[in-house]
């Protein structure tokens, strides 16, 4: 099949409306001949139409030459497209060997004739799906960015607005300036960066790149910016049990570090932050200023949040899993920062060959990347697109939350639904009559899950007294009796095949056990999900629940470890 064909020749491309009106000028008398110079037109044309066209016809008659006969008819292959579309919107997408597959179904289910190669192959050819996408210049065969199950739930438009309520009552309570607004965000950089494009020559079909290792040891970083443009120091964390000044010495003027086993933010170096941006940004009580950050369990401890309320720092939380959307660090800062420290570590290696990068030398990339990334334009790009500021809680229109609408389940409905017809005339059956759109099932009677979090002022009272009753509610058990489970002795294991002491509890178990709580985020164990997995620190043997913990292959809590 010739898929790009050439035209030869000009036949055929006089417009209808020239042919018609020469027609008409025919029956009214003219000469044929000199009607058809006249308008261009060769004789033997405008003589079979003026036979052909009369004024009954005129709308209706075919001119030109016919189209080749397509296999799907256009209404139906334009529903195929729409729900191509859709399908797309709401992270479903189907790759081309699944829209062949479902162009054959819906022709078997319309009773629709196609070449016998489509039937043995039980899907429509490649010559049909260029052609399809030739006669579809919307579509495009694309490569989709992974997007976890808990995004694509959690950002939908009840908790965006729930978002945009409480960002217009603090705006309306304290009559924020745009120098007062404040985003913070972690993000981690890695001691192995990804290469860049290089210039090499033809022939080889690998070219290398060198890196300091196979993988790389991550050192998270603390950024804040206002929608001003102003830049908080930085703020490291280092895998590191104690911290050391020289560490951070080749960093950016101002900036601070801490240091934990496993390098991520906790709730103490979260209150050394809050005191770090005190120091630099000197908000207080009659300057009160807007801090925007994630509800991680870090950012929720009832000592950073009485240190930002006693220094005039409203801090509001974004709804979980929604920070790709509405952190503006992450919506315009980030991206460019990856990109910049990757350069900055690439000059490094030439600059040290034979040397391999530590996390002490990361500090210095960061010197050098961060103002590249963090510009002005950036800055107030990612608050715009957010609708943080300028405010703007229409900033996301109904195509951002279609993801969303495959797990929204219709409240139950006990009224009785009128019967239809079985009288109805046929109907042709289409895409999504043949394969409907994925859609969540119907949520079973589960308890309210009480470690799930919400957009919130967080430094409002009532929001921080429900924080304190509910750590003053597991610290109650805190010397409290190991439950009997716990002081059992594990089985003896070879020493080269030491494990990690997991657990897995069942929903039998003794009351006593009921009332242990995790070390790092002191949730009760009654109130764990079902089949969720805790871990015991091999020396105090207190319990803390797996994803609190750093993962190493045995766990010992940070009580322990000072």
């Amino acid at each position: 099949m010739v898929r790009n064909y050439v035209r030869k020749t000009a036949r055929g491309l006089t417009p209808r409306e020239v042919i018609i009106a020469a027609a008409r000028q025919v029956r009214q008398g003219g000469k044929i001949r000199k009607v058809a110079e006249t308008h261009s037109i060769p004789y033997s044309t405008l003589h079979k139409y003026v036979n052909t066209i009369s004024v009954e016809n005129e709308e209706v008659v075919s001119i030109g030459y016919i189209k080749n006969k397509q296999v799907i008819p256009t209404e139906i292959e334009k529903q195929l497209v729409d729900y191509v579309t859709k399908s797309a919107d709401i992270y479903f997408g189907l790759p081309p060997t699944e829209v062949r597959k479902l162009a054959y179904e819906v022709c078997m289910a319309n009773n629709i004739s196609v070449p016998e190669k489509w039937v043995t192959q039980q899907r429509a050819g490649e010559d049909w799906f260029s052609s399809f996408m030739k006669r579809h210049p919307n579509l495009s065969i694309r490569k989709p960015e992974a997007t976890s199950l808990a995004r694509q739930m959690s950002f939908n438009r009840a908790n965006v607005q729930a978002f945009y309520d409480n960002l217009e009552t603090v705006f309306r309570r304290h009559q924020f300036q745009a120098g007062d607004v404040w985003n913070m965000d972690e993000t981690g950089i890695t001691t192995v960066h990804r290469p860049e494009r290089i210039v090499a020559r033809r022939g080889f079909k690998q070219v290398g790149s060198v890196t300091s290792g196979e993988r790389g040891t991550l050192v998270t970083l603390a950024c804040a910016v206002s929608v001003t443009g102003n830049i908080l120091p930085p703020f490291f964390i280092f895998p590191r049990v104690h911290f050391r000044e020289h560490f951070i010495s080749g960093g950016p003027v101002g900036c601070k570090g801490a240091a934990n086993q496993s390098g991520w933010m906790k709730e103490e170096h979260f209150l050394q932050f809050l005191q770090h941006f005190v120091a630099n940004v000197k908000p207080s009580v009659d300057k009160p200023c807007l801090l925007l950050l994630d509800n991680h369990e870090s950012h929720l401890s009832v000592a950073g949040l009485d240190f930002a309320k006693e220094n005039g720092i409203t801090m509001l939380s974004f709804p979980p899993h929604c920070s790709h959307r509405l952190q503006p660090l992450d919506l315009s800062v980030y991206g460019p920062l990856k990109k910049h420290v990757n350069t900055a570590c690439n000059a490094w290696m030439v600059n040290n060959p034979g040397k391999p990068m530590c996390i002490y030398d990361i500090p210095g990339i960061v010197k050098a990347a961060l103002p590249l990334a963090a510009t002005l334009s950036n800055i107030q790009a990612g608050f715009c697109k957010a609708g943080i500021y300028p405010f703007n809680r229409d900033v996301f229109t109904d195509e951002h939350f279609n993801p969303s609408s495959v797990t929204d389940r219709a409240m139950p409905d006990g009224s009785p639904t009128a019967s239809t017809s079985s009288s109805v005339a046929p109907h042709r059956f289409s895409p999504e009559d043949v394969r409907p759109y994925p859609k969540a099932p119907p949520r079973k009677n589960q308890g309210v899950n009480k470690r799930r979090r919400k957009t919130a002022i967080l430094t409002d009272t009532p929001v921080k007294r429900e924080l304190e009753n509910r750590k003053a509610e597991a610290k109650k058990t805190l010397f409290k009796k190991a439950p009997q489970k716990a002081q059992q002795k594990a089985p003896v294991k070879k020493a080269s095949k030491a494990a990690k002491p997991k657990r897995c509890r069942e929903r039998d178990s003794s009351e006593s056990e009921d009332e242990e709580f995790c070390l790092v985020c002191l949730e009760l164990y009654k109130h764990s999900r079902p089949r969720e997995v805790w871990v015991q620190c091999v020396f105090c043997k207190n319990w803390a629940h797996e994803l609190c913990t750093a993962g190493n292959a045995v766990y010992v809590c940070q009580n322990c470890e000072d």
